[in-house]
């Protein structure tokens, strides 16, 4: 997997990190100021991309994290059985069955188009675009 290291004072929302072996999406970053003895504290809340689970970290300021490089693609909709549906690539026009989340249940359905996202590998139906 191809990443990239960044400071966890540089953690902005939105920011991709990986936290305990999980690609996750950063929530929110509340740094904490330099102390006599120390250096800053950054607590981190941020959302797993693939499980949805949500992960609180408190590290100190200069701690670095791996950054994933994500790769985000379009397609269309073919059929949707349970909490998979069957993609056909845009570009590729090879076809795909993606799992999805409840959070986007209610608008996924057959010819809508779709953006799918692969992080480390693994293939998520994030957002649905028509």
């Amino acid at each position: 997997m191809s990443f990239k290291l960044i400071n966890a004072h540089d953690v902005k929302e939105g920011t991709c990190i990986i936290v305990d072996g999980a690609p996750c999406t950063a929530r929110g970053n509340d740094i904490s100021k330099t102390g006599k003895h120390g250096a800053s504290k950054c607590r981190i809340e941020c959302i797993g991309v693939i499980d949805g689970k949500k992960r609180i970290v408190a590290v100190p300021g200069h701690e670095r994290f791996e950054v994933p490089l994500i790769e985000k693609k379009r397609g269309q909709i073919l059929s949707v059985s349970g909490n998979t549906a069957s993609i056909m690539d845009s570009e590729s026009f090879e076809t795909l069955e993606i799992p999805f989340t409840d959070e986007i249940k209610e608008e996924v359905g057959e010819g809508k188009q779709a953006e799918y996202w692969i992080v480390d590998g693994v293939k998520v139906l994030k957002r649905i675009t028509t």
